[in-house]
């Protein structure tokens, strides 16, 4: 039998960051996603509501690649109190050939943390402005911080504002990300105070009531949702989605059932038949982004497996390259 190669959180750390081959990688994905016959079934996923958790599996198996990746991740939400992270898990990597064990990524979340930072990246990247160059990020948690710095991979951003629920690690949040980003980061005590002057909106949070609502957001605006994965979360008003604005999603199938679309349809905003497009189909011309600059565009980001398997495999190449990890014989 072939080795298998264990590979820890330090060891990806190592090997992998969110950097602009992170977000090329995602990019690719995106773009096969609308081009060629890849196969993602719907996530699966087990909810455990009296500790305010959730265990995912994702997966996607995308031609041409040699290996795909089947994801385990939890969320526990209340675990900061216990002093742990909220997120954690690992990946698993198959060979597309012979189906057999390449890898174990036990990542904590990390690749995941990456892939979704890299993806609201793509999202700026063909949807705000060109010149944007003020971000307001909703949240103060790991992603908060990433998708902040992703940006500045993407777009020029010069100033940023950070809004969480708790203004204590907004605070904390902004004077980190001032330092390490060596620009202008500010703390607010409301949504309205951290949008006013935003081009880019980044939602980061678990949130089961909208914190971002239509008297927010102004034109020419971009709105990134990447919070609301599963029905019960819900960060935009819906409303916002149902006043037409421009709205594009990662999977149109998986946002009406689990993402900010799923709420616009239930509150009959939008119809359930209403066809958007997505993300790849930007970035493979199929369909045009932001048309405008006076234009509300807005990119619902429920993650997908083909962004697992994507940076998975990139992962794992890279420690290969570089002889990372611990190999065994089953």
């Amino acid at each position: 039998m072939p080795d298998i190669r264990i590979l820890t959180e330090a060891e990806l750390r190592s090997q992998i960051s969110l950097d602009l081959s992170a977000i090329e990688c995602v990019e690719q994905a995106f773009h096969a996603l609308a081009t060629k016959s890849v196969v993602m079934p719907p996530i699966m996923r087990l909810d455990i509501l009296e500790n305010n958790g959730e265990i995912d599996v994702k997966t996607a198996y995308i031609p041409g690649l040699n290996s795909l990746a089947i994801k385990i991740s939890p969320g526990f939400f209340d675990n900061p109190s216990l002093g742990l992270l909220s997120i954690n898990g690992l990946m698993v990597l198959f060979s597309t050939k012979t189906g057999l064990v390449e890898a174990l990524l036990l990542d904590n979340g990390f690749l995941t943390d990456i892939r979704t930072a890299a993806a609201g990246a793509v999202a700026a990247k063909y949807l705000s402005r060109a010149n944007s160059q003020h971000a307001a990020i909703l949240g103060a948690g790991t992603q908060a911080r990433l998708q902040l710095e992703a940006l500045t991979l993407v777009r020029d951003i010069k100033t940023a504002t950070i809004w969480a629920r708790d203004f204590s690690k907004a605070q904390v949040l902004a004077e980190q990300l001032k330092h390490k980003l060596s620009i202008e980061v500010i703390a607010c005590e409301s949504v309205a105070d951290a949008t006013l002057n935003a081009d880019i909106i980044v939602s980061t949070t678990p949130s089961n009531k909208p914190i971002l609502h239509q008297t927010d957001i102004k034109p020419g605006q971009h709105i990134t949702a990447m919070g609301s994965d599963s029905e019960h979360k819900n960060e935009i008003e819906p409303a916002i989605i149902g006043n037409g604005i421009s709205y594009f999603c990662d999977r149109l199938s998986q946002c009406a059932a689990l993402g900010e679309l799923h709420h616009a349809i239930e509150q009959g905003l939008i119809a359930p038949t209403s066809s958007f497009p997505e993300l790849g189909n930007v970035i493979s011309e199929q369909n045009a982004g932001r048309k405008n600059k006076n234009e509300i565009t807005l990119c619902d980001l429920t993650g997908t497996g083909i962004q697992d398997t994507a940076i998975a495999t990139l992962a794992y190449q890279q420690c290969l390259r570089h002889k990372a990890g611990t190999t065994f014989t089953t």
